[in-house]
């Protein structure tokens, strides 16, 4: 048997040198975009959750105070609730030159109004807003300034309407009992110059803060140029931030009537909207507790009886966040799961 020469025997063939070697591919987990979206699926029901273990107790008294309220002012105070959504994403319209898809705007409004009453400061509303906004095509800095329009036309347009009511019925506020006074007006007046304050020094002293503000500031303006050249926005922004409270108030109203409360509606939207401009600026989750409280205090000094103040504030409280709630949260999810929001 003759041998092969060294380098004839056969070995291990030769890399390729016709091309570059390829990049070694980094190690991904495959299900963690997934295990994310599971996660902020479940999240608004977490939340939910956690809510309703702190706050049973007031869930079950209003609940079971409407078990005797009469079901027909009841089928009234839902229906207005149901409009006040409508008006929310009547409003989201009107502060964007964009056209909306009109179903899921109102979706949206209606999966907000879960998140803004887990978070405080409507942070929760905005942030499903902004998702939803960006998801539609729009940029960043347009989708912000049209949360700050709407964030400022909402107190603008409560506080022209309260002053509408105040004209057209000067004798039922009493200013002597509804006024701050004392310690509540230094509080007030300190307040206000303490947020100012603070953003002033923020935006003195941060630089990288300076410049997305500026930026934001000039989108914002010509938004809102361009906006009140339609008709159809400017009714939209201004119409619906005025018409919120108003049904707000009315719900009250109706939830009132339902258990007898002795107020007509003049003084419960009254009541609401004085209350609501005074405490609306405190960070509670939706509003809930400085201006539940201070309408029940304002009901009262229009002579409706405490116990038929608070149960109404209680009902109009569970017809507007504990009965939307759940089915708000799920719808939440599924817009989250769909990767509308």
């Amino acid at each position: 048997m003759s041998l092969l020469p060294l380098e004839d025997i056969p070995g291990p063939l030769p890399a390729s040198t016709t091309g570059p070697t390829p990049a070694p591919v980094p190690f991904r987990l495959p299900s963690a975009a997934r295990l994310a979206t599971k996660v902020l699926t479940l999240l608004p029901l977490l939340l939910i959750g956690v809510w309703a273990a702190v706050d049973w107790r007031a869930m079950y008294d209003g609940t079971a105070r409407l078990a005797s309220a009469d079901p027909w002012w009841l089928l009234a105070a839902f229906f207005f609730t149901c409009l006040g959504w409508g008006t929310a994403a009547l409003v989201r319209q009107g502060a964007v030159p964009d056209r909306l898809p009109t179903g899921l705007l109102i979706a949206s409004q209606f999966a907000a109004g879960a998140a803004n009453h887990a978070l405080p400061a409507s942070i929760g509303a905005h942030a499903v807003t902004l998702r939803f906004l960006q998801g539609q095509g729009i940029p960043l800095p347009r989708a912000t300034a049209s949360l700050a329009l709407y964030s400022l036309v909402r107190p603008i347009a409560k506080t022209l309407v309260l002053l509408v009511f105040l004209i057209s019925f000067p004798e039922m506020l009493r200013f002597g009992q509804l006024a701050p006074r004392g310690w509540s007006l230094l509080l007030a007046v300190g307040g206000l110059a303490t947020a100012l304050t603070t953003v002033t020094v923020l935006l003195c002293a941060v630089r990288r803060l300076r410049s997305p503000a500026l930026r934001c500031v000039r989108t914002a303006l010509t938004d809102v140029r361009q906006l009140h050249t339609m008709p159809s926005r400017i009714l939209a922004l201004w119409g619906g931030a005025a018409a919120a409270p108003v049904l707000q108030a009315t719900v009250i109203f109706a939830v009132g009537a339902s258990l007898g409360m002795p107020l007509s509606w003049a003084q419960v939207v009254l009541a609401f909207l004085a209350a609501s401009t005074a405490v609306g600026a405190v960070p509670a989750p939706g509003g809930i507790g400085p201006v539940d409280a201070a309408t029940v205090f304002t009901m009262v000094a229009f002579g409706a009886p405490m116990d038929l103040a608070t149960a109404s504030v209680i009902g109009y409280r569970v017809l507007t966040v504990w009965v939307p709630l759940l089915p708000g949260a799920f719808l939440l999810s599924a817009l989250v799961h769909r990767k509308v929001l």
